[in-house]
Formats: C-alpha cells, sequence, structure tokens
C-alpha cells in the first residue's frame, strides 16, 4: 500500500513509519525541515517538502495515497488559538488537500485528552460523549470534529500517555531516579493506561489496513497501573529504590504558574501549564482496548514491565541516561 505520514520526523510518526516499512508498504513524509529528515530518505521515504498550511505541498503529498495517517499535531502551545491553529485548521487542510487528489483512508492520530478522564474503576471505549479538559483536549477533539465532516472513509485512534525509544517526556522520570526521589500528583492514586510506542505504531498500521470505519478505538495495553505504581516500575528497571512524594493541587498550582510563566517570557512553548492540572490531577486516564482488538486482531505487546525495560536499554545505547 501507499502511505502518506504527515508528522514522520516526531517520536510517534517516527515509529509509525518504522512499521510500515516493516510491512513492506511505500511510505510519503510531509517535512518541515528536510535536514531532520534525511535518515528516512536515505531508507527510502519520498520526502515532500511543505507544512500544514502548504496546500500545495499537501496535495503533492497526498496524491494517490492508499491511506492517510495524519501523526502531526501540538502538545504545547502558548494559548488555546495556538493549539487550535494546529490541531484543529492543519487537521483541516490535510483532509482538503487529500479529497481533492485521493480516495485516501485517512486514520487520525487524536488523543485520549480529547475523550477526557473517567472515575477511578472505569475506562473509556470509543462510544461515550467526549469530555476534554484542557486546551489540548480540547484542540484535539476539535480536529476529529474536522475528520467526522470529511469526505474520506476516516478511523480515530485516541492513544494514552507513549512512551518508548526516542521519548524525552518519560526520560525526564527515569533520570528522577538517579536521586531516588520521585514526585507525583495528588495522592500518587491516578490510574493510567500507557502504550509503548512501537505498539501504537503497530495498532495505527493495523487501522490503516483493516475495514473498520467511522469509529473511534484506544490503543494502548489492557494493565492499568497508578502514578505512584507507575514511578517504581521505572524505578525497579533502573535498579534503584525510590520513593514518591505527593504534590498537593495548591502547591502544583504554584509550580506550573511558574513553569508557564518561564517559558512565555522566554517566548516558548512548555507542557507544564496551569491548565495541565486539570489532566494531572483527574481520578483516571483509563481506557479498553478490546474494540480496536476485535476490530483488527491487534494486541499490545508490551505491558509496563517489559516497555518499560526496553525503554531503559535504549536511553542507556542511546547515552541518554
Amino acid at each position: 500500500m501507499k502511505a502518506l505520514v504527515t508528522g514522520g520526523t516526531g517520536f510517534v510518526g517516527g515509529h509509525l513509519i518504522d512499521a510500515l516499512q516493516r510491512v513492506g508498504d511505500s511510505v510519503t513524509a510531509l517535512v518541515r525541515t528536510p535536514r531532520k529528515a534525511t535518515g528516512l530518505a536515505e531508507r527510502g521515504v519520498t520526502l515532500v517538502r511543505g507544512g500544514l498550511e502548504d496546500k500545495a505541498a499537501l496535495r503533492q503529498a497526498a496524491k494517490d495515497q492508499d491511506v492517510i495517517y495524519h501523526a502531526a499535531g501540538l502538545v504545547a502551545a502558548r494559548d488555546e488559538a495556538g493549539f487550535l491553529a494546529v490541531n484543529r485548521d492543519g487537521t483541516a487542510g490535510v483532509l482538503a488537500a487529500a479529497a481533492e487528489v485521493s480516495h485516501a483512508r485517512f486514520v487520525l492520530v487524536s488523543s485520549l485528552a480529547a475523550g477526557g478522564p473517567v472515575e477511578r474503576g472505569t475506562r473509556r471505549s470509543g462510544d461515550e460523549p467526549a469530555q476534554p479538559v484542557t486546551a489540548y483536549g480540547r484542540s484535539k477533539l476539535a480536529g476529529e470534529v474536522i475528520v467526522r465532516g470529511g469526505s474520506l472513509d476516516w478511523v480515530i485512534a485516541r492513544p494514552p500517555a507513549v512512551y518508548g525509544p526516542g521519548d524525552r517526556e518519560f526520560l525526564r522520570v527515569f533520570k528522577a531516579t538517579r536521586v531516588g526521589i520521585i514526585p507525583v500528583f495528588g495522592d500518587g492514586a491516578q490510574q493510567l493506561s500507557l502504550v509503548y510506542a512501537t505498539d501504537l505504531a503497530e495498532a495505527l498500521v493495523a487501522l490503516g489496513h483493516s475495514t473498520a470505519t467511522q469509529r473511534v478505538f484506544y490503543p494502548c495495553h489492557p494493565e492499568v497501573l497508578t502514578s505512584s505504581g507507575l514511578a517504581h516500575a521505572v524505578g525497579r528497571v533502573m535498579d534503584r529504590t525510590i520513593r514518591t512524594v505527593g504534590l498537593p493541587a495548591w502547591t502544583a498550582q504554584a509550580a506550573l504558574s511558574v513553569t508557564s510563566t518561564a517559558a512565555r517570557l522566554r517566548g516558548r512553548t512548555t507542557l507544564l501549564t496551569r491548565d495541565k492540572a486539570h489532566e494531572f490531577f483527574a481520578p483516571a486516564w483509563t481506557a479498553d482496548p478490546a474494540p480496536l482488538q476485535a476490530a483488527t486482531g491487534w494486541h499490545a505487546a508490551h505491558d509496563a514491565a517489559s516497555g518499560l525495560a526496553a525503554t531503559a536499554a535504549w536511553y542507556r545505547a542511546a547515552g541518554w541516561l
């Protein structure tokens, strides 16, 4: 099959391209900065230079494709308008261009944040009303609305927290084991679903090759951890005994205010904003992969223990730890 990937130089997009090439698909990548994609070109990926606002590049990249995997997006922005400009309007641009030049299947890489949190002991399965609690989540949901209203066959994947080789967000937790203390929000009882990056990539490929249509799926491992349990799991793969320290809401809000203000003054963006507290203190971010398994036959190969161990090994080999 012929596949277009947006966001191919990113964490998820890079793993997705690897997975597509493993099954023999011909891959085109839309890239804003070709020098960052030199390795992709050397592996036979066709590069089209352009961003999500470049209509000509989008049409060129989408022409005659069988599947379009839209993995490009923002996870940090200065404000909600910044998120919407990329996660909603950028998605609209890709979809419109694709509809002009192809009859491709459209696989949108959204986020569990678009669905919103749930109560402890429950899981999202894809049929519930969405209730995002942050600007990021609302922007991802807005992108989904665009896809649902388009003319192409579509499917939406809402992964939870993604970790694995190449990820720099979880790297912070691994590094924190050096001092033996890992902070957690609240009492550490927040429940979490996770997905290892290669498992997510294979789930996306499975969706691209499947006949499932007009549905929302949650690619994740069925295992549920608490935030405290996750911290201790990282400690175990690092052979460190760690202690978790709970951050009460008022302390976290103050700290997040400092980090967001500092980023704004430097003209930068950060994930650590006051708005993120709505996610950090939610009771659970958990989902059910069973509908995806039934529709495609995909199963996550890595539970937390094996996935975190593989991630730690990669970090060490890459010199990140």
